[in-house]
């Protein structure tokens, strides 16, 4: 199991808004951009300039239903922002499996928005289900990953796991 799959450890981004929605993950002004354009636009609608400030290994912590709306490239964006995880209270269904395809490791975690504040730095361990608040000691267990999904994010996402196993 890789290292960076099992456990990640980084600084928080708090998104806590219920029902944060895709579009304010990938705004419309961003579709017919290159990604690496596109990437610059993350949640600039509610947070200028917060792509700037990521650095890689940085982890997303959200609010209810994260996530959730249409099936933009949200997931693939943080990625490409060097995010390194995601935990929310909930995520939505959609969201989740987009995060998992492009190789995101991604948790729910009920009662991680009372248990961090942003900047804090997080020890996230999707595997187990499990994430540690390095800054304050406190631990809190949420839904761990299953085995399959985790090959997927192992294989360096869906495509790159498919074309291994010689599908495509």
């Amino acid at each position: 199991m890789s290292p960076e799959v099992r456990a990640v450890e980084g600084r928080v981004w708090v998104f806590s808004e219920p029902n944060l929605n895709t579009d304010l993950i990938m705004p419309a002004a961003a579709f017919r951009l290159p990604r690496d354009e596109q990437v610059k636009l993350v949640f600039s609608a509610n947070r200028p300039g917060w792509a700037e400030q990521v650095r890689p290994g940085d982890i997303v912590v959200g609010g209810r239903n994260f996530g959730t709306g249409s099936s933009r490239p949200g997931a693939e964006l943080f990625k490409l922002l060097g995010i390194a995880g995601l935990v929310a209270e909930s995520i939505n269904d959609l969201f989740y499996r987009n995060s998992v395809n492009y190789a995101l490791p991604a948790m729910e975690c009920p009662g991680i928005l009372a248990a961090v504040k942003e900047g804090d730095i997080v020890w996230l361990d999707v595997i187990a289900g499990k994430v540690t608040n390095l800054s304050s000691g406190e631990a809190l267990s949420g839904a761990p990953m299953p085995d399959l999904l985790r090959e997927i994010i192992e294989a360096g996402g869906l495509f790159e796991k498919l074309r291994r196993e010689g599908y495509i």
